[in-house]
């Protein structure tokens, strides 16, 4: 089972490799969002199930999503009060979004800034990532690393030990309404209103 340094899975990332790194949630799966095909085919993942993109910093990622000056006002301030954090905005895509993240709907696209140093770490090198959990599509999320390399020998997988804890619940995911409101699609661990 290959485990791969920091630089090295840095490097793998940007040659467009699948890479695994924790997150504060679960360890990820991680691809260049125009290769996010490959995590589709090594997941064995349904196309109606979104990637989403994951970065170091908020500005990595709003060019990916399209809104009017309000809306955007909206949505950092929501960022500002969650992210880092286990909680996934759902926001109307712009067109810089490949279409391999969402190959059934371009007109969406998932957000999330980690709230964990070392995947901020690897981020901040390789600019957004499409990210999902580190599993065969409907098996259980792995949580070691070492079963994540024996799963997946094709990607490389950050040898760091050991791999900060995740807390094992998938972030809350909520999606932007035309009306201003926010729909909660999978309840995490974050409430919307608590502070």
């Amino acid at each position: 089972m290959a485990r791969f340094s920091l630089v090295e899975v840095i490097t793998a990332a940007q040659s467009g490799q699948v890479i695994s790194f924790p997150t504060d949630t679960l360890p990820a799966l991680a691809v260049q969002p125009e290769q996010a095909a490959r995590i589709y085919q090594l997941k064995q993942r349904p196309p109606e199930k979104p990637l989403i993109l994951m970065a170091a910093h908020l500005d990595q990622l709003l060019s990916y999503a399209q809104g009017t000056a309000v809306e955007c006002v909206q949505w950092q301030a929501i960022a500002n009060q969650y992210w880092p954090g286990a909680l996934t905005l759902v926001l109307p895509a712009s067109d810089r979004l490949p279409a391999a993240v969402n190959p059934l709907d371009r007109s969406s696209i998932g957000l999330r800034i980690p709230d964990c140093a070392i995947a901020r770490q690897i981020l901040a090198e390789t600019g957004p990532l499409a990210t999902t959990s580190a599993n065969r599509s409907g098996q259980p999320a792995l949580l070691d690393p070492d079963a994540i390399a024996a799963e997946f020998p094709e990607v490389a997988v950050l040898a760091e030990d050991p791999w900060p804890a995740p807390s094992g619940l998938a972030s809350t995911v909520v999606r932007w309404q035309p009306d201003g409101q926010w729909q909660v699609l999978r309840q995490g661990s974050i409430q919307l209103g608590e502070g």
